[in-house]
């Protein structure tokens, strides 16, 4: 059902700061280099995982600290604590400024802990809400906490979810993010749908076969009424009902949420300087992101996929995504305004409508500082589509 488009003011609401790790980097400042650099080299082929088969998974090798109540030792949560650490001085401002009582917690995740209930038996490491509830038990927080598992937008929902607490006054800040480790559940799902590349994933390409799975974390903190940090100027969220595993190759709800986020922020198309596809590098993944950018953007807005340096870390790929489109226009991470380039083999899909690609060397690493505001896509099985727009 097509309902009217409702306009919300998100412009008092900022992103004062955030923090990840994926298999680019143990920190945003690692990530952000690799990604500006299209370094593709981070992968790690693995055939253990599938006996008797290789792939390649975007692995974190950083060591993660360890947690010492039982319920809450996943990896999900090790990585998680790590985005924490980094941000701590930050956590304790917020918890200074609002109290324990006012401060949310909201966490996408897909995995949470069944890799480790497998041997475990403990219920509590497939609970959806364990995440969320790890981090809210560890800052000693007293508000509302809950875990948001949307598929591959569940990092884009929990933005959402968070938004809605500080809008509604539930909340004085909140603490937003997503998680998932690798795990047996999803490779294998994803490989009995025969969609995982034996190689490096090759997105918009006509020679593309399927995805890599990475594992990976974000964390950050929203407040109201700042000027500091970055701003949630939108987030558009529609739905196709077409598919549970694939999404409507022409993309009209694609881009209706596309659509919805303009309005919300009171943007035009020419107005977003750079866009973080989704980007699976699947066949049919592209060929409703390719249509649905261009019925709004043409071939005017640069635009690439970050998943072929991460590969894709399903419930945490929106987050660590929105964390490197933060990097990108943060100018101290980033002075000259450079954005990650679109890594595949060249070989464009005359098939799909022409989009721009970011080039790994050429004009579009020239934009020397000009990049106000991005745009991430997020889509997920089920038909799930949400995108978010920030600005500087």
């Amino acid at each position: 059902v097509h309902g009217s488009i409702i306009i919300s003011d998100m412009t008092n609401i900022s992103i004062t700061s955030y923090s990840a790790i994926c298999n680019l980097g143990s920190n945003i400042n690692e990530i952000l280099k690799n990604a500006l650099e299209g370094n593709s080299g981070c992968f790690t082929k693995d055939d253990t995982k599938i006996k008797g088969k290789s792939f390649f998974f975007g692995e974190v090798k950083t060591s993660l600290p360890e947690i010492s109540q039982e319920d809450y030792n996943t990896r999900t949560n090790r990585l998680l604590l790590h985005c924490c650490e980094q941000i701590k001085p930050e956590l304790h401002r917020i918890i200074e400024k609002y109290g324990k009582d006012r401060i949310g917690v909201v966490i996408g995740t897909t995995d949470t802990g069944v890799e480790e209930f497998e041997k475990s038996k403990n219920i509590k490491h497939t609970e959806i809400s364990n995440p969320a509830e790890f981090l809210h038990k560890h800052l000693e927080l007293e508000s509302y906490y809950c875990g948001v598992s949307t598929a591959c937008t569940s990092g884009t929902k929990a933005f959402s979810t968070a938004v809605n607490l500080l809008q509604n006054g539930v909340c004085d800040a909140v603490i937003a993010g997503s998680t998932d480790g690798l795990s047996k559940t999803p490779i294998f799902g994803f490989h009995s749908l025969e969609v995982l590349s034996f190689d490096i994933s090759n997105p918009f390409s006509k020679n593309r076969d399927g995805i890599n799975i990475g594992e990976g974390a974000a964390l950050f903190i929203l407040e109201k009424d700042t000027k500091d940090g970055f701003k949630i100027l939108a987030i558009g969220e529609t739905s196709d009902a077409y598919h549970s595993a694939t999404p409507a190759p022409e993309g009209i709800e694609a881009s209706r949420a596309i659509e919805q986020a303009l309005e919300k922020a009171n943007l035009k198309p020419e107005d977003i300087d750079y866009i973080n596809m989704h980007g699976t590098g699947t066949v049919s993944n592209d060929i409703m992101e390719a249509n649905a950018i261009y019925r709004i953007f043409k071939d005017k807005t640069p635009c690439s996929t970050t998943k072929s340096l991460t590969g894709h870390c399903l419930g945490a790929s929106a987050g660590v995504e929105t964390a490197i489109c933060l990097a990108v226009m943060d100018k101290n991470l980033n002075p000259e305004g450079y954005l990650p380039p679109h890594v595949f083999d060249g070989q464009y899909d005359e098939q799909l409508p022409l989009i721009r690609l970011v080039k790994k060397h050429g004009t579009d690493r020239e934009k020397h500082g000009s990049i106000k505001n991005v745009m991430c896509n997020s889509f997920g099985f089920g038909g799930s589509n949400a995108v978010i727009i920030i600005g500087r």
